[in-house]
C-alpha cells in the first residue's frame, strides 16, 4: 500500500472480478479490525506499509484481520503449524465456483442456504466455509482425517453463531476414503472443493519451502515450512496427482450425488493426467479454470457425470424449490 494517504493501493487485476482483495491490503483499516496486526505492520523496501510475510506469526496476524474486517469472522485462530492459507486465493476459487452455478441459473449466482458445498480436507482454518457462508450464505460440510483440524474449526464456529447454522463438520476416519463415509444417502452436493496435499514427500515439501524463502528474499534457513502446514495438509503419497486421481476414481460412487466435482490444481503438469483418468471413468462435462495470483498461477479443474437434462433437472429439484 502507498504511504500516500491520497493514493489508493493498485488493483490487483489477476484476481476474480468479486474478490474483496483487489484493491490490496489496507493496513490502517485491517490493523483497526484487529489491533493485534499492529505489531507486524512497518515499511517494506519500497516504502510501503505491510508485513514480513516470511514470519508466520505476521501471516497469521493478517489472516485474522481480514477475516474480521471482510466476512465478519470473530476469533479465528489455527493450532500451531497448521496450514496458513492465502485469503485472496481462496475467496478466488470459491467466487470462481459461483460463477460455474451461474451457468445452469441463467447467469445469477444462486445464493443462501439450497446451495451445499462439501469441502475435503478443510484443515484446521475452515476458510472456504468462512468464506462461501459469508459472502454466498451456502451451506458447507467440512471434511478432514485429522481430529485435531476438525477441534479448530469447531472452535472457530463457536465464536462465530451466524456460520453455526450453515457448516458442519465430518470427520474422515478412512484416510483411504474421500467421498465414502462423508456423502451420505439421498444427499446432494452443488459443488465439492478441494485444496489437495500438492507434494509426494516431505522432502519435496521442503524444496518447495526453500524456493519460497528465497523469493521471500529471506537467507535463513530453517526448518519450518512457509506458511505452515501438516503433513496431511501438504503432502501425500503421490502427491497432488494421486490424490486428484483417486479423488476422480471414487467420485463415479457418488457421480449422481454431485452436480460439480472441483479441485485446486497447482501444477500444470497435473492436468493431462486428470484428463486421461477424467476421460477413463467418463465423466460427461470437464472444466477448467486458471487463477492468477501474483506470479503463481493455479488452476480449478472441475466434472460432472450429469446430462445436461441431469443437470436441469437437479435446479428445479434443488434450486427452484421455495
Amino acid at each position: 500500500m502507498s504511504t500516500d494517504p491520497k493514493q489508493k493501493p493498485a488493483t490487483k487485476e489477476n484476481l476474480h472480478p468479486r474478490n474483496s482483495h483487489r484493491t490490496g491490503y489496507d493496513f490502517k483499516l485491517l490493523c483497526k479490525a484487529s489491533p493485534e496486526l499492529k505489531h507486524f505492520v512497518g515499511p517494506n523496501q519500497f516504502g510501503d506499509e505491510s508485513i514480513d510475510f516470511s514470519n508466520p506469526a505476521a501471516v497469521k496476524a493478517l489472516n485474522k484481520a481480514l477475516l474480521k474486517y471482510y466476512y465478519g469472522v470473530e476469533g479465528w485462530e489455527i493450532p500451531e503449524g497448521y496450514l496458513c492459507p492465502p485469503i485472496p486465493g481462496r475467496a478466488d476459487y470459491l467466487h470462481y465456483v459461483a460463477d460455474m452455478l451461474s451457468e445452469l441459473n441463467g447467469g445469477k449466482i444462486p445464493r443462501g442456504k439450497k446451495i451445499n458445498v462439501l469441502d475435503i480436507g478443510m484443515g484446521a482454518n475452515c476458510v472456504y466455509p468462512l468464506i462461501g457462508s459469508a459472502v454466498y450464505d451456502w451451506r458447507f460440510v467440512g471434511t478432514d482425517i485429522d481430529p485435531q483440524a476438525i477441534r479448530s474449526a469447531k472452535d472457530i464456529i463457536s465464536h462465530n453463531p451466524k456460520f453455526q447454522n450453515n457448516i458442519v463438520l465430518r470427520l474422515q476416519t478412512n484416510k483411504a476414503n474421500i467421498f465414502k463415509g462423508i456423502i451420505k444417502d439421498g444427499e446432494g452436493f452443488d459443488i465439492t472443493m478441494c485444496n489437495p496435499p500438492f507434494h509426494a514427500s516431505l522432502q519435496e515439501a521442503q524444496i518447495s519451502t526453500a524456493t519460497k524463502w528465497k523469493k521471500l528474499g529471506v537467507e535463513k534457513q530453517t526448518a519450518a515450512l512457509n506458511f505452515g502446514g501438516q503433513k496431511t495438509e501438504l503432502w501425500c503419497p503421490g502427491g497432488e496427482v494421486g490424490f486428484i486421481r483417486r479423488m476422480v476414481e471414487q467420485s463415479e460412487l457418488v457421480a449422481k450425488q454431485c452436480l460439480w466435482f472441483t479441485s485446486l490444481v497447482s501444477k500444470k503438469d497435473t492436468l493431462p493426467i486428470i484428463y486421461k483418468a477424467l476421460h477413463g471413468y467418463k465423466a460427461l462435462e470437464v472444466k477448467t479454470i486458471t487463477m492468477m495470483h501474483g506470479q503463481k498461477t493455479s488452476r480449478i479443474i472441475a466434472w460432472t457425470f450429469l446430462t445436461p437434462a441431469e443437470q436441469q433437472q437437479w435446479k428445479k429439484d434443488f434450486w427452484d424449490k421455495d
